[in-house]
């Protein structure tokens, strides 16, 4: 059944059955249209009927990418629940696999962080023997030795470059730069995928300045950075839930770890409000009481 098909089978239902206000409508109609996309770049060609609760999982990853606050991914998650109850009705699909998809908590979350161990394995990963490889490697080690968000990763411009100073200017929220320093690995990298990967792929129009291409000369999407990681991440072994936003929470928590200031740090991410970053001073404090409860000697099992 194609993706229109399913859509206006899905609005049908939502003005007969639900009596949904418009903007509700709306809001449910792009939600599937997003997770249809989702389903297309991520080559998920089986069917909606052999989805896994795994597979909603790793779209509920890639919405955390796109920075949705908490209610807006409860309310993506909804849409995508309504339209499976659909399917359901309509025997487009024999189970709901939404049923255990769970809305992320409304209140403080700490944020997943992976070890430097964890991003040393991940980038061990790496096939340099390809072009593709090497690129990789630029974007993991930008996103880590930067702090960057996926979207300004993937609109970074070969003219943000300032290589020689050792720093990037970067386009955050509002289109407010900022200024962050490369780390030497990440500048070493970018600098090996620009004279010996990009120089040989022919940028489309408009796409001339774009620092990460794809194999046909095209800005990266989200999702092709969301699949790179989703890779490395199950060929290391790792666990954790990990997206490219992960290495941006790595990025800060190790940076406060080891003592950076955090109105620094701030600066860094690009946060509006300094109570954004506090996050990662809770990290460190609960680092700090594992220390305490594993090393103290009151604390120590005799």
């Amino acid at each position: 059944m194609s993706h229109s098909s399913l859509r206006n089978g899905f609005k049908t239902y939502l003005q007969l059955e639900r009596g949904l206000s418009v903007n509700t409508l709306e809001a449910y109609l792009h939600d599937v249209d997003l997770f249809l996309r989702f389903l297309k770049e991520s080559k998920q060609t089986s069917g909606l009927n052999v989805l896994k609760l795994e597979d909603l999982q790793d779209f509920v990853g890639f919405i955390t990418e796109m920075e949705l606050g908490p209610a807006s991914q409860a309310r993506v998650i909804s849409g995508i629940k309504a339209f499976f109850r659909y399917l359901v009705i309509e025997k487009l699909v024999e189970t709901d696999p939404t049923e255990l998809l769970q809305s992320p908590q409304m209140g403080m979350k700490l944020p997943e962080y992976l070890t430097i161990d964890e991003i040393e394995l991940l980038i061990a990963q790496i096939d340099l023997s390809s072009s593709q490889g090497e690129r990789n490697k630029a974007i993991i080690e930008t996103l880590y030795g930067c702090g960057l968000r996926v979207s300004e990763l993937i609109n970074m411009r070969v003219s943000d470059l300032r290589l020689k100073e050792g720093i990037i200017s970067v386009t955050g929220k509002g289109d407010k730069q900022r200024l962050v320093p490369l780390g030497s690995m990440a500048e070493r990298q970018i600098t090996t995928y620009l004279k010996q990967i990009r120089v040989h792929v022919s940028p489309k129009k408009g796409s001339e300045d774009i620092l990460f291409l794809n194999i046909r000369g095209s800005m990266l999407s989200r999702q092709m950075v969301f699949l790179v990681v989703k890779e490395l991440v199950q060929k290391a072994g790792i666990k954790k839930r990990v997206s490219p936003h992960t290495f941006r929470h790595s990025y800060a928590t190790h940076l406060v770890q080891n003592g950076a200031n955090l109105r620094a740090v701030q600066e860094l991410l690009g946060h509006a409000s300094i109570t954004t970053t506090e996050i990662y001073t809770h990290l460190n404090i609960r680092d700090l009481r594992k220390a305490i409860l594993k090393y103290h000697p009151r604390n120590t099992s005799y």
